[in-house]
């Protein structure tokens, strides 16, 4: 049975104790197990989805499907920003300009990810990690290995475009160079 299936039933145990309880107290709440906390479960699902304008950085994920990774950095101090911003929150109204991050970098922290938001729950487990690249800037992205044993903070990685399945779009991940 697949995590989501699991999330499900269990959702499904829960919302059918939470019914007996509205029918009994007229409330649908449950009893923390722990704590002996009353919590209210909540009778709507959620389902979240967006739509946000990325125009103003467009050309970051256009580059991506060219295999680039790009950020910006403001012409007057600098600064690089990554994830890429258009306005420089130190020198408002200041041009940023768009530069190509290096691929090399440094494992700084990592961490392996078994408890997932639901909408990750397709995924099997996965590791997210916080690199240091040559020109400094810190890039937090999942990495592409899937044994943290054979991960050390430290070790040299590269920053890589990839294609994120099942879902087909670019992103980004940190791949170990050893």
């Amino acid at each position: 049975m697949s995590q989501r299936e699991e999330a499900e039933k269990f959702l499904a145990q829960l919302e059918s104790f939470a019914s007996s309880m509205k029918e009994s107290v007229g409330l649908p709440v449950l009893i923390d197990q722990k704590t002996g906390s009353l919590l209210w479960f909540s009778q709507r699902e959620l389902k979240l989805r967006y739509i946000i304008s990325v125009e103003r950085v467009r050309r970051f994920f256009e580059s991506l499907s060219e295999g680039k990774i790009l950020a910006t950095r403001c012409k007057r101090s600098g600064r690089i920003y990554f994830p890429p911003q258009r306005d420089c929150p130190e020198h408002p109204g200041e041009e940023l300009e768009w530069v190509e991050l290096p691929r090399g970098g440094e494992l700084l922290t990592f961490t392996k990810i078994t408890v997932k938001p639901y909408s990750f729950s397709h995924y099997d487990d996965y590791i997210v990690g916080i690199a240091r690249l040559d020109n400094g800037v810190n890039v937090l992205a999942w990495v592409r290995e899937r044994d943290p044993r054979k991960l050390r903070v430290g070790m040299r990685v590269r920053l890589e475009v990839a294609r994120r399945e099942p879902e087909g779009y670019y992103t980004y991940e940190i791949v170990p160079e050893e």
